[in-house]
């Protein structure tokens, strides 16, 4: 809206020009995305509160996670809320990319939405059944799929790039193309859910991640840098660095209430939505191998989930009694079992992601 109004005043004034930069609008996105959080989080939180919007704790978990019971969750539509005004205000509204995006983000905490309202508000522990979510990710995560599989113009918009390889493309065609989307964003959307156990542990990385991603995407849309670079051009990927910022403003200032000890939890409304943005972001700027690496800790944390349920279902039908690999899955709580402090786990966590972040972005010279 305020990209539309700069550039309709710009045939009169010239200095609204500027506005017309996505590095600028990139910047504003992520500083108005942060003051919305930092103006709607006490206000949602007291709300949660109020209405007695807490989260259950498993009884199985880490003993010292029970003083957690009872603190607000639900508090991703807080980031939903931020990333949505924020890219209707600074994005360029005509660009299909930044639509399915935040479609598809929204879709997603949609879902996440009602299994978090079932779980709170009904007190129904199962919260949306397992095969009901899993449909309607995947119809989501589908139909984005599609979309951006028959609207591609260029080769190159739909095959697999491998980073640190200059020549090395696979084409993927329609079919191959749609499933490789629908792995990426569910797969994306339940790995951020399945870390988002600790105070700050998922909503961190996200920002770093989304940030990443900001890079990718401003190169793929910049003809020249891609050029330059070895990557894929994208027409019309820059725009989502507005996206990608309103992401990383709004995770910092949820952050602020998120950290150690959290005023109000993501719940899945926030989590799923975040993982299915950074997928889509990354199947749209061809880097679904890069965001892979990138998001280690997401993908070790799923893996861990899947041993342990594998492991143990074997050996109990195997043995007759089932055991783990882990002291406890995700693999977060398995630290803390051996005697890691929650900070500390959240931290290491972090330093990790840091580390593959850069890693993730060194691919952009190094190929």
């Amino acid at each position: 809206m305020l990209h539309a109004l700069a550039e309709y005043l710009s045939q009169d004034v010239r200095t609204f020009n500027v506005f017309g930069y996505i590095t600028l609008r990139a910047v504003l996105a992520s500083l108005t995305a942060l003051a919305i959080s930092f103006f709607v989080g006490p206000i949602m939180i007291r709300k949660l509160t109020a209405y007695k919007i807490g989260q259950s704790i498993r009884e199985d978990g880490p003993q010292t996670h029970l003083i957690k019971a009872g603190t607000p969750t639900m508090g991703g539509a807080l980031i939903l809320v931020a990333i949505a005004i924020t890219t209707l205000l600074w994005a360029d509204l005509s660009n299909h990319y930044v639509w399915i995006v935040l479609l598809t983000t929204l879709g997603f905490g949609a879902v996440g939405w009602v299994d978090d309202y079932r779980k709170v508000v009904y007190r129904n522990p199962k919260g949306l059944s397992a095969k009901a979510k899993f449909f309607w990710q995947s119809v989501i995560a589908v139909a984005a799929g599609i979309y951006l599989s028959y609207s591609a113009k260029l080769p190159v918009q739909t095959d697999l790039i491998v980073p640190f390889f200059k020549t090395i493309a696979i084409p993927l065609g329609a079919f191959g193309f749609i499933l490789l989307t629908y792995f990426v964003v569910v797969g994306t959307s339940n790995a951020v859910n399945l870390t988002d156990g600790l105070d700050g542990l998922a909503i961190m990385p996200t920002v770093m991640i989304g940030s990443a991603l900001a890079v990718f995407a401003y190169v793929a849309g910049n003809a020249v840098f891609a050029r330059y670079l070895g990557l894929p051009n994208i027409p019309g990927a820059g725009e989502l660095c507005v996206i990608c910022a309103a992401i990383a403003g709004a995770g910092l200032g949820f952050l602020w209430f998120n950290a150690y000890p959290a005023e109000v939890f993501m719940g899945d409304v926030g989590a799923l939505a975040l993982g299915a943005a950074l997928g889509m972001i990354a199947v749209i700027v061809r880097q679904e191998i890069v965001l892979l690496i990138m998001g280690g800790v997401f993908v070790v944390e799923t893996l861990s989930v899947m041993v342990q349920v594998s492991y143990f279902r074997y050996t109990k039908r195997k043995f007759g009694v089932g055991k783990r690999i882990f002291l406890m899955a995700p693999l977060h709580h398995h630290f803390e079992q051996k005697g890691w402090k929650e900070n500390q786990v959240v931290v290491r966590f972090w330093i990790i992601t840091m580390m593959l972040v850069l890693f993730g972005l060194s691919s952009l010279k190094l190929r």
